[in-house]
């Protein structure tokens, strides 16, 4: 079970909730407003990048028979280009998700943020924290999540992408899938983790956790985190710092002191622009150091 405190800031209701089935909202909504995402948005905040230059929308990947829908985004008619996988919070693939795949599109990446919740629900349908987690989050192994990227990954290297150039960026959930999706493929160059869960109790669905794979983690990652962050513990992160020394990823922390949770979230309250322009910096220069760009 994820640590609500994680979370328990971003509830919210979509205006694309109300009489659309599942089916017809993967279809249509991956990329697209702002499904179950904290209200109001705060549209004076929000970062709108266009797709000029870009070639940007869904593509489907099937895995096992199952259809993955996946937000691309990358320069128009470019080939070879290095990778970035971009996992989401919580609440899928929503706008905010596709604008950091579009940013990312337009400094040269082929950008890939997977619907990772596919199979387990449709996380609009949840008026509260507490029900998405339990009938949806919950129930997503990450084995399967593993598996999903695994194909994302693949799809990539048959379409354009170069992923021996391949970095990994995601946030609040998704932070936490960096750090596991870079100790489960090593060929994973480096990853960018904001405010991802580091430590907590293993579960069938969710056997390890960052803490248990730092020590054998190969992939650098850039732990990009808030000091008043209620669901992170500073203590969970000198566990996470204290495990990362006894390996070889030079894996290293970037603590805001004036951020707490979803600090990079430019649609939300939490948005701290100083830091998320520095943290977003960052992540391009560890990429850049790390060999990907």
């Amino acid at each position: 079970m994820q640590n609500q405190q994680d979370f328990d800031s971003l509830v919210g209701k979509s205006k694309l909730s109300d009489g659309v089935d599942r089916r017809t909202f993967i279809q249509t909504a991956v990329g697209v407003g702002f499904a179950a995402a904290a209200m109001p948005v705060m549209a004076q905040t929000m970062i709108k990048t266009d797709t000029v230059g870009l070639t940007a929308g869904v593509v489907m990947v099937e895995v096992n028979g199952q259809k993955v829908p996946v937000y691309r985004a990358q320069p128009e008619g470019k080939t070879n280009l290095p990778v970035v996988l971009v996992i989401s919070e919580i609440f899928g693939v929503h706008e905010h998700i596709a604008d950091v795949a579009r940013r990312f599109a337009k400094l040269g990446y082929l950008a890939l943020a997977p619907e990772l919740f596919v199979r387990q629900g449709d996380p609009s349908k949840y008026p509260n924290i507490g029900e998405l987690i339990k009938e949806v989050v919950s129930k997503v192994p990450d084995a399967q999540v593993m598996s999903d990227l695994d194909a994302v990954v693949a799809w990539a290297k048959a379409n354009g992408g170069n992923t021996n150039k391949l970095a990994i960026t995601g946030f609040c959930w998704g932070g936490r899938i960096t750090w596991m999706y870079s100790a489960h493929n090593p060929n994973v160059k480096a990853g960018a983790a904001w405010y991802g869960r580091l430590v907590g109790d293993p579960t069938p669905l969710s056997p390890t956790n960052p803490v248990d794979i730092a020590a054998g983690l190969k992939t650098p990652i850039l732990g990009l985190y808030g000091l008043k962050d209620t669901g992170i513990s500073q203590e969970s992160i000198a566990q996470m710092t204290a495990a990362l020394s006894k390996g070889s990823s030079k894996s290293t922390f970037k603590v805001y002191a004036d951020s707490g949770h979803a600090f990079h979230a430019d649609y939300r309250p939490s948005y701290v622009e100083a830091d998320a322009k520095d943290g977003w910096m960052r992540c391009l220069a560890w990429f850049k150091e790390n060999g990907v760009s």
